[in-house]
């Protein structure tokens, strides 16, 4: 796992509470207070493009969370998480058009209401695990989906759904630059709030569940219970990231939240660590910015002598789906435990050099 510790020889704590930090040094702590604040100018230099990638990162980065706290964090797994962000913006969209509920308020309901379609799921799976777990999974992404398409007082059937854009005390953000700072202040709490849950008793047992159930619930750890849980947030989780997604794109079809989808977010928990909450960010950074860089490739080889010698023409732009499940195969071989444990090495490095201790 992505969490294991790298911390050098002598650089060792004398309280709990020291342990139990969010940060581990002052200096990271100023680091990531500083990132924060220069997010915040990215409005003032950035142009539209590059806002849109990162108002991507940010609420994929949520949803995605939520998928690591219940496969990296809890060792369950799940292949419908897709279904759960796409209910998530149905839902706000839902409460915002019929009811008239603020966006601002609309988004953490449907997180809540979310939850309580994961926990429905995640009772039965609770009592699942490997293979078996993974098709209740794969059953909860098809039933939403039917749900999506045959509920038109929901989801606006296959014609899909409006959202309203968000707005707060009548000031609308309804641009990237504006909405950049919504999706920021939503990352950082939701971020912030999972650190400190995996500080907390509840999220001990989550990792002991994880590490070997058996010892957990010789330890009196109730295995149902913190499995349901796990369900329950990281529908809360993947809740909220939708809801951003749908007040974003202001709206909402059902084609976007496949099968497919939810392979991206294993995907990026896998290539940013399982079990570390700084790897899912940077693994939703990497995978939203891979296409990018395929695009970038793809349209440099065009009429090239390689795409004459391996006659791609315009079948050369699949090369970009095509490197999605490239680049998940060769971090399962060559780096499974992410890009979180790679920092961590490099980190190390540099704290230690010249010395190999």
């Amino acid at each position: 796992m992505a969490n294991i510790s790298l911390i050098p020889c002598g650089d060792f704590k004398t309280a709990y509470g020291a342990d139990t930090t969010i940060f581990p040094t002052v200096t990271s702590r100023n680091f990531a207070i500083a990132g924060v604040l220069l997010l915040a100018l990215c409005p003032l230099f950035m142009d539209r493009y590059w806002l849109s990638l990162l108002i991507q990162i940010g609420y994929l980065g949520i949803a995605a969370l939520g998928l690591n706290i219940l496969v990296g964090f809890t060792g369950q797994i799940s292949i419908g998480h897709s279904a759960f962000f796409g209910f998530g913006a149905f839902s706000s969209a839902w409460l915002s058009n019929s009811y008239g509920v603020p966006v601002a308020l609309a988004i953490p309901l449907a997180g809540v209401m979310t939850t309580a379609i994961g926990m429905i799921f995640g009772v039965p799976a609770a009592r699942l695990k490997g293979l078996y777990l993974a098709i209740a999974t794969l059953a909860a992404q098809y039933i939403l989906q039917d749900f999506f398409a045959r509920a038109d007082w929901f989801t606006g059937g296959v014609a899909g759904t409006i959202a309203e854009p968000f707005s707060l005390f009548g000031f609308a953000f309804d641009t990237d630059g504006k909405f950049f700072y919504v999706a920021l202040v939503y990352m950082v709490i939701m971020y912030v709030l999972a650190t400190n849950l995996m500080r907390t008793r509840d999220g001990r047992a989550l990792v002991a569940v994880r590490d070997h159930y058996l010892s957990a619930e010789i330890m009196g750890i109730n295995l149902t219970k913190y499995r349901t849980m796990s369900f329950g947030i990281s529908a809360f989780y993947a809740g909220i990231g939708g809801a951003l997604y749908a007040h974003y794109l202001q709206f909402v079809s059902v084609e976007g939240f496949t099968i497919l989808f939810s392979i991206q977010f294993l995907g990026m928990i896998i290539i940013g660590g399982l079990g570390s909450i700084m790897g899912t960010l940077m693994g939703t950074a990497f995978m939203v910015l891979l296409p990018e860089a395929m695009q970038f490739i793809t349209t440099s080889l065009s009429g090239t002598a390689i795409d004459t010698a391996l006659n791609l023409k315009d079948a050369i732009a699949f090369l970009r789906e095509m490197a999605i499940g490239v680049v998940i195969i060769l971090f399962l071989v060559f780096e499974p435990d992410g890009l979180a444990h790679r920092w961590k090495q490099i980190k190390a490095y540099w704290k230690l050099y010249p010395f190999s201790h």
